[in-house]
């Protein structure tokens, strides 16, 4: 086959769409992702062959019995589509696949950002102004407004409760015990892993460190746990209430999948997180083809 139809070659980064124009994700299991003269192309176990427009795709998830070849890596970078490995039906988020940029600026000014302790106490607090927008914040410390959230999600969680007639005893999740949790537990966890996994390719993909943040501290992906706090309402907690009742308290990984898809698409996530992050972080506007 000739060159011009190569994919690698055929991308280009004029070409590319947007962070806010591709498709938020692909859930990927038991198979293998490899690429052929023309594309990339997902084999499964079943021995089908499903060629994979990568350059319409934000991010792949790989699930548990997943191989990648280093040509298939290469290619879809190229078309800046990430790669992230996370647990069956993403319900655990493991790693991400780092999308190179040509430059780190806005890099440069999240770290000066995050070292200065007033202006990064000012974009804490302009993420919190988003879940309290009646409140005056002015004065108060990290501490306090944190404190003021976990007040409101619990509050969330029982007005949810409520609304959707469903028994509520409280937010438990055991790591590796996912199946011992009750049904509202088990679409939280699963839907804010794979919110976790879509942020973490679009801050990468934007130029960003997920491991920097302004709220959360001591954890793997700071930026990325600040960031879902903002969509976490609509994409986990209400969604899991009203999947529960739906689904009758019987849990269907299926379902669930297809809704979180559903609403993460309607809601335009990915555009959504490029304009917040532009908002509070300030950073160069970026096209997601437009490495910087």
């Amino acid at each position: 086959m000739v060159a011009r139809n190569r994919l690698i070659v055929k991308v280009t980064r004029e070409s590319l769409p947007r962070v806010k124009d591709k498709y938020p994700f692909i859930y990927l299991e038991r198979g293998r992702l490899e690429v052929d003269d023309s594309s990339v192309k997902w084999i499964d176990a079943d021995g089908q062959v499903i060629p994979l427009p990568v350059a319409t795709l934000n991010t792949i998830l790989l699930g548990p019995g997943s191989t990648v070849t280093h040509d298939a890596v290469k290619t879809a970078v190229a078309a800046n589509c990430s790669i992230s490995w996370v647990g069956e039906d993403s319900l655990l988020f493991y790693a991400a696949g780092f999308v190179p940029t040509a430059d780190a600026r806005n890099i440069k000014r999240q770290v000066e950002l995050a070292a200065d302790p007033e202006r990064s106490l000012e974009i804490a607090r302009a993420m919190f102004q988003r879940r309290f927008p009646d409140a005056d914040l002015s004065e108060r410390t990290l501490s306090a407004m944190m404190g003021m959230e976990g007040h409101r999600v619990r509050a969330l969680y029982r007005e949810k409760a409520e609304l959707y007639q469903v028994g509520w005893k409280g937010r438990r999740f055991t790591p590796g015990k996912f199946q011992l949790s009750d049904t509202t537990n088990r679409i939280l966890t699963a839907c804010n892993a794979a919110l976790y996994g879509i942020l973490c390719s679009s801050v990468h993909a934007l130029g960003y460190l997920p491991h920097i943040g302004f709220i959360h501290s001591g954890s793997p992906l700071p930026l990325v746990y600040d960031l879902a706090d903002l969509y976490k309402e609509h994409l986990s907690i209400d969604l899991a209430f009203h999947m529960t009742r739906q689904m009758a308290g019987q849990y269907d990984k299926h379902e669930v999948s297809a809704e979180f898809r559903r609403r993460a698409v309607e809601m335009n996530l990915l555009d959504q997180v490029e304009r917040d992050i532009e908002t509070l972080l300030g950073g160069k506007k970026r096209g997601r083809g437009r490495r910087q």
